[in-house]
């Protein structure tokens, strides 16, 4: 029995996050299950595979079978939230997951982008109609290097990789699942105010030069409205809502 079936992580479920649990071996994407459908507020469609995968920007996400984590949570947010902020939010649920389980530093690349030794270990991917998102999630646990894709925008790793060690996938979904289920609930009451202090303790971008199109700076702090702040070369302060940051050139990723 896969650590990923439903016999395997019912039992360990807690928090409002996993009902229904949606699992199946192989599917095109697990965001197209869940959107567009009439399941309730924390439904979770969980996948061995994907067989079109997709990241930000229209990027594929390639997966080796059984051996990451890739699901999707369906998210009825209240009226006129800030649903750009939710990437943040779970960054940082699924960055705080892999510190408890594995004992690895993990840091959040703004603005959906998890890092462990200043290498992508999971993403995120919003899709939202109205006030309903669908936020998919890919982890990479069991891989080996041959694995993992050769050529991505950031040099990939897995928690196997970095702890030496292969990953109850079960466990490590389920807690997740809980920590995004505290963290959403925290956001919905406070905002992403109320998630600043954990978020820029794991901030890998500040202080380092970066450049989004066409504007060249030094990172600074996520604001409390989720927007990432660059003091640019010039000496003016921007905030950027959106937009592919780039580390400067000769700029390296640090482990946290």
């Amino acid at each position: 029995m896969s650590d990923l079936a439903p016999e395997a992580v019912r039992p360990l479920l807690r928090g409002s996050f996993g009902e229904p649990y949606l699992y199946t071996t192989e599917t095109a994407s697990t965001q197209d299950v869940l959107a567009g459908s009439d399941y309730p507020h924390g439904a979770v469609a969980v996948a061995e595979h994907q067989t079109a995968g997709r990241g930000r920007s229209g990027r594929r996400w390639d997966d080796q079978p059984s051996t990451a984590l890739l699901f999707s949570v369906l998210l009825r947010t209240p009226a006129e939230a800030p649903l750009p902020q939710l990437s943040l939010v779970t960054g940082l649920a699924v960055a705080t997951v892999i510190e408890n389980e594995s004992g690895l530093r993990a840091m959040v690349k703004w603005p959906n982008d998890v890092l462990v030794d200043g290498r992508k270990v999971a993403g995120i991917l919003l899709e939202a109609s109205g006030s309903v998102v669908v936020c998919g999630v890919g982890v990479n646990v069991n891989q080996e290097a041959n694995d993992l894709p050769p050529e991505t925008r950031l040099p990939a790793t897995s928690l196997r990789i970095a702890a030496g060690r292969t990953f109850d996938r079960g466990a490590l979904l389920a807690a997740v699942f809980a920590e995004l289920s505290r963290r959403y609930d925290a956001w919905v009451v406070g905002g992403l105010a109320t998630l600043l202090d954990d978020l820029e303790q794991r901030n890998v971008l500040r202080g380092l030069n970066v450049r989004v199109g066409a504007r060249a700076g030094t990172a600074g702090a996520i604001a409390a409205d989720g927007r990432l702040t660059i003091v640019l070369d010039r000496g003016d302060v921007v905030l950027v809502e959106s937009g592919e940051v780039e580390l400067g050139q000769g700029v390296t990723l640090a482990a946290g």
